[in-house]
């Protein structure tokens, strides 16, 4: 199916490494060109490099708990792209424990969607085939077997509710607002990599809780962002994707 995303202007954020790194690659890989932004200055640039070797790519560190910092990345991005129509918020705080975990949470995962969207909307606006792709988890949608009550699940829930909200007010812009929910997401050196070898028991747990009776990987979360980015996807906004393999029970409509 050709995606029609040839020539699109993407930024991505958290893409250094697991489903951020594969957004990139994919949309890349469809014609694209993409601005990346992660923390970690060093581990970017080496990324970036790779990244270059299929298609036009810019990059800055930021962090995208600062709301400056996300402001001066959309311009400098823009700048370099030519513009603008695919925002793609994937950072994320992951989780903790403590007050610090739940500020964290609130600046990274929730913040960060508010002031990317504020400030790319103007370039959005002239696009023409504008999109906003937010990833949430399923952890937002419901308490389940290995979900605990932490700031991770519950800001992730609040990321669903404003994605919604912005769907409706966006819209007659023409910006399509949406969200992808994965469940447990295997890749190497991510959170489940760790749990596999440090919790087999809970790991076995996840696989066990999946219809398909395995985890996703961050290049399954990837196709689903390349979808509803492009123009193929033209008259969907405001759905939340659930891409988990059916670990969670539900059918939603």
């Amino acid at each position: 199916m050709d995606l029609d995303l040839r020539g699109k202007r993407a930024i991505i954020s958290g893409a250094s490494r697991g489903i951020g790194l594969s957004i990139a690659r994919t949309l890349l890989a469809e014609g694209a060109s993409v601005g990346v932004c992660a923390r970690g200055e060093e581990h970017l640039n080496e990324v970036a490099g790779e990244l270059s070797a299929l298609g036009t790519v810019f990059h800055k560190a930021v962090d995208v708990g600062d709301a400056a910092a996300v402001a001066s990345f959309v311009e400098d991005a823009a700048g370099a792209l030519g513009g603008i129509d695919i925002v793609v918020v994937n950072a994320s705080a992951a989780t903790g424990k403590g007050a610090q975990a739940w500020q964290n949470s609130f600046d990274v995962d929730l913040m960060s969607l508010v002031n990317f969207i504020e400030a790319a909307k103007p370039h959005l606006e002239k696009s023409g085939s504008a999109s906003v792709v937010t990833i949430s988890t399923t952890s937002a949608l419901e308490a389940g077997p290995i979900s605990t009550a932490n700031s991770y699940g519950a800001l992730k829930a609040a990321v669903l509710q404003h994605s919604s909200a912005q769907a409706r007010a966006l819209g007659p812009a023409g910006i399509r607002v949406n969200a992808v929910s994965p469940g447990p997401v295997f890749f190497e050196g991510g959170a489940w990599d760790t749990i596999k070898t440090s919790r087999p028991a809970l790991y076995e747990a996840a696989l066990e809780s999946a219809a398909l009776g395995k985890l996703a990987a961050a290049q399954d979360v990837a196709n689903a962002v390349a979808f509803l980015s492009s123009p193929a996807a033209g008259h969907i906004t405001g759905i939340n994707m659930v891409v988990d393999g059916g670990f969670t029970n539900r059918f939603d409509f």
